[in-house]
């Protein structure tokens, strides 16, 4: 015996049609029709949660050695790498740390979309 996706739908018992939603009560004449919903302008909406393209490079650029720009990104575990190195080394390896910022900087601002550098922690597209 099979089961079909039918049987959950409710049925009129005097046809075989089922049984319209509620509120698509028909319109009596002179009443205005009831609002349609938005479906968007037809430009690609904004993404909940994503984080600027622009503000990640620039954060990498000239707070690169603190980490701020992973911060920003989600990349908590690089970020603290980055800023535990600059500060228990007592600034000796804050260079280090600096370069790697900046390089990880200009590495976002010229990510081309799908590319590893486009992408925060979670998976989201940066926005341009």
């Amino acid at each position: 015996m099979s089961e079909n996706n039918f049987d959950s739908i409710p049925v009129n018992p005097t046809s075989s049609n089922p049984v319209p939603p509620p509120n698509t009560a028909p319109i009596a004449s002179g009443q205005p029709a009831p609002a349609q919903p938005m479906y968007g302008s037809g430009y690609a909406q904004p993404i909940p949660d994503q984080k600027s393209k622009m503000v990640a490079g620039i954060l990498g650029i000239l707070l690169g050695g603190l980490g701020v720009h992973n911060f920003y990104l989600g990349f908590t575990g690089k970020a603290v790498a980055q800023l535990l190195i600059s500060i228990l080394s007592l600034g000796f390896l804050a260079p280090v740390s600096a370069v790697w910022g900046l390089i990880e900087g200009i590495l976002i601002l010229i990510a081309q979309p799908g590319t590893q550098w486009s992408f925060d922690a979670k998976g989201l597209p940066l926005a341009q």
